[in-house]
C-alpha cells in the first residue's frame, strides 16, 4: 500500500511539472516580430493591393438621378445640400459601395458648379450623371453641360495646356544651360593648366602674393582712408558752433538799408 501511494504522489509531481511547463511555453512567450519582417509584411500588403487595382475592371455608368423628391420637404436653405447628398446616396446604393460611405464617392467640380447654378433654394429637379468606379472609389461627371459650363471648361483646359507647355520648356532649357555649363568648366581648368610663364604670377617680394594685387590691394585702401576722412571733416564742421554759414533767404529791402 505504501508503495502504490509513493508511486501516484511520484505521477502527480510530473502531471504538475508538465501543466507548469505547458502555462509557461504558450504562444504568450513567443519573439516579437522584428522591423525586417514588419517592413516585408507591409511590402506584400502593398504589392497585394498593387494587384487587385490591376485586376479590378474600371466600371463606367451614366445615370439619370431624380433630385425633386428628396429635397422637396427640405428648408429652403438646405435644398442644394440636400440635392448633393442625394446623388451620393444614390450612387452608394448602385455602384455597390457595401461600407456605405459616402466620403468614397467624390463629385466633379462642374457638377458641383451646375447644382449651384441656381442657387441654394433651386436646385435642379433631376440631373445626367456619369459615374466611374475605380477600386472603392467613384468619380462623378456631369453628362450635359450648359453654355457657360461649356466655356469655362475649354478656357480652363487651355490654360492648363500652356502651362504645361510651359514647365516643358523650362525643363528643356535648365537642361541646356546645364549641359552648356560643364563644358565651360572644363575649358576654364585647361586654361588654367595651360597658362605661359610670363602670364603666371610674378611675386618678386617672396610673400606669397601676386605684386600686381598688392598695387591694387594699397590703391583700395587708400582711398577708403580718404573717404572716412572726409566724413570725419564732415560731421565735425556739423557740430561745431559755428558749423556753415547760412545765406539769408529773405531778401533785404533798399529803404531799411538806407
Amino acid at each position: 500500500m505504501e508503495k502504490e501511494t509513493e508511486t501516484k504522489q511520484k505521477l502527480e509531481k510530473e502531471v504538475d511539472g508538465k501543466v507548469v511547463e505547458e502555462t509557461k511555453s504558450p504562444e504568450l512567450l513567443e519573439k516579437k516580430p522584428t522591423t525586417k519582417e514588419i517592413l516585408k509584411e507591409v511590402k506584400q500588403k502593398i504589392k497585394s493591393k498593387k494587384l487587385i487595382k490591376e485586376i479590378v475592371p474600371k466600371i463606367e455608368r451614366e445615370y439619370v438621378i431624380p433630385l425633386r423628391r428628396r429635397f422637396q420637404h427640405v428648408p429652403s436653405y438646405k435644398k442644394t445640400p440636400k440635392a448633393v447628398k442625394t446623388i451620393k446616396e444614390f450612387l452608394v446604393r448602385h455602384m455597390k459601395i457595401y461600407d456605405r460611405d459616402l466620403k468614397k464617392i467624390k463629385i466633379d467640380k462642374y457638377l458641383n458648379e451646375a447644382l449651384w447654378s441656381r442657387g441654394i433654394k433651386n436646385p435642379p429637379h433631376k440631373i445626367k450623371v456619369k459615374a466611374i468606379k475605380e477600386g472603392e472609389i467613384v468619380r462623378v461627371e456631369l453628362v450635359e453641360f450648359s453654355d457657360k459650363l461649356k466655356f469655362k471648361k475649354l478656357r480652363n483646359e487651355k490654360i492648363e495646356k500652356q502651362s504645361t507647355e510651359a514647365k516643358e520648356k523650362k525643363r528643356s532649357l535648365m537642361q541646356k544651360a546645364k549641359e552648356s555649363l560643364k563644358p565651360s568648366e572644363k575649358s576654364e581648368d585647361k586654361k588654367k593648366e595651360s597658362l605661359k610663364p610670363s602670364e603666371k604670377s610674378e611675386d618678386k617680394n617672396n610673400d606669397g602674393v601676386d605684386d600686381k594685387k598688392e598695387v591694387k590691394e594699397k590703391q583700395e585702401s587708400v582711398k577708403e582712408a580718404g573717404a572716412k576722412l572726409e566724413k570725419q571733416m564732415a560731421k565735425k564742421t556739423k557740430h561745431s558752433s559755428g558749423g556753415k554759414i547760412k545765406q539769408k533767404t529773405q531778401p533785404v529791402r533798399k529803404a531799411l538799408a538806407k
